[in-house]
Parts: structure tokens; C-alpha cells; sequence
């Protein structure tokens, strides 16, 4: 049952983790609304890296954020809030593999495998919550300024980034709860090299030492020779 609840976890983990990558790399966090909007011939879609610009031809043209201090202060925390995710994502792959009972890694002792595995999975449900916060922090305010009267310019809704954002968060948070579900504590067991003697107790009839025969032209009681 822990093998299982390890496997499906790390399983969970990976699925979330590269949903995270492409939700960092996506350029839809926000597509401009079409309520207010005449034509519906170009649609626009922002991300945490570039804007985008779609025409119904199918014509595609994007521009890169010049400058990163002149961003709104929610993108820039969002950046690196993803940014980390993914790292300590990868991180808790590498952890969370090493740990399983499945592989074999060298001579560790099953306590340290179930160490990794509980360091793992705190560590996805830490890449899970980074991300939740990036997501969330964005689409509030998305949401803030559609519903705000005195903001100029276009409004925009919630793009499909932001959903594979809680989609790969969800998955991250399952996955490590499920591997410290796994976590069970083990004596740790020493392996101690037994050898066995075997003992054989001489026979009471043999003698201890023999009489050495006697010689031609000696007597044999004046002198004896013991072996």
C-alpha cells in the first residue's frame, strides 16, 4: 500500500510540475474581453513574459515586456514565485525518486529512503502553494480591474494559463500529500555478520601423546622418548 500511495504520488508530482512549465511559459494569464469590444476580428493575451496580439487570420505577433521595472509589482512577484516552483518542483522529482522502495540506491537503509521520500513530498506541497499564490494573486486582480469602473484602456478575463496554474498547483499538493500519507517510520535495523563456529569435543578414548618406538640396542626402561 505505501509503494502505491509513492508511485501515484511521484506520478501526480510530474504530471503537476510540467503542467507548471507551461503554465510559466504560457502566454494566455489574461485575453482581452470582448464585451466592450466592436469586431471580434483580433483577439489580445497577455502573459508574465510577453503580450500577444491575434488577428482572425490567423496572424499571431508578440512583444516581450521591455522593461521588467516598469512592470506592475503582481507580475514581477509572479515571475519569481513560478520561477521557484519549478525549482524546488524539480528538486522534490529527484528526492521523491531516490526515496521510492522500488529503486535501489546503493546500500540505503529503508528509514533514510523514507526520509527522502517525506522531504519530497513537503517540498511539493511547498512548489504547490508557491504556485496557488502566484495564480490567484494574478487572477485577483484580473478580476479587480474588469469589475473597476475607473480603470482606462481594455478590460481582460482569465485566460487559460491561469487554470492550468490551479490545475498543476492541485496536482503538486495531491501528489505531496500522498507521499507523506507514504511516510512510516522504521527501526532501523544493523545487520550484524554472524559466524557460526562449530565446536567438536576430542574423544575420551584417544591419547594425548603416543610412545615413540624404541630404538635397536637401548633399553627400554632407562629412557623413553615421548611425542
Amino acid at each position: 500500500m505505501g509503494m502505491a500511495l509513492q508511485v501515484v504520488g511521484v506520478v501526480l508530482g510530474l504530471a503537476g510540475w510540467c503542467l507548471q512549465s507551461s503554465c510559466t511559459s504560457s502566454h494566455r494569464w489574461r485575453v482581452r474581453s470582448q464585451v466592450d469590444s466592436v469586431t471580434t476580428s483580433q483577439w489580445m493575451f497577455e502573459g508574465l513574459w510577453m503580450s500577444c496580439v491575434s488577428s482572425a487570420l490567423g496572424s499571431t505577433q508578440c512583444s516581450r515586456f521591455k522593461s521588467l521595472l516598469a512592470l506592475p509589482v503582481h507580475i514581477q512577484v509572479c515571475r519569481g514565485l513560478m520561477v521557484v516552483s519549478l525549482l524546488v518542483g524539480l528538486v522534490c522529482l529527484v528526492l521523491s525518486v531516490m526515496g521510492l522502495r522500488c529503486t535501489q540506491l546503493g546500500r540505503v537503509s529503508p528509514q533514510t529512503k523514507n526520509t527522502l521520500t517525506l522531504s519530497g513530498g513537503a517540498l511539493f506541497l511547498l512548489a504547490g502553494t508557491l504556485s496557488l499564490v502566484a495564480v490567484s494573486w494574478y487572477a485577483s486582480r484580473v478580476v479587480q480591474e474588469f469589475y473597476d469602473p475607473y480603470s482606462g484602456g481594455a478590460r481582460f478575463e482569465l485566460g487559460a494559463g491561469l487554470y492550468q496554474g490551479w490545475a498543476a498547483s492541485g496536482l503538486c499538493l495531491l501528489g505531496g500529500a500522498l507521499l507523506c500519507c507514504s511516510y512510516r517510520k522504521e527501526e532501523e535495523q544493523h545487520y550484524i555478520q554472524r559466524f557460526s563456529y562449530k565446536h567438536r569435543a576430542p574423544s575420551p578414548g584417544l591419547p594425548i601423546y603416543s610412545l615413540a618406538p624404541a630404538r635397536a640396542g637401548t633399553g627400554t626402561g632407562s629412557s623413553k622418548a615421548y611425542v
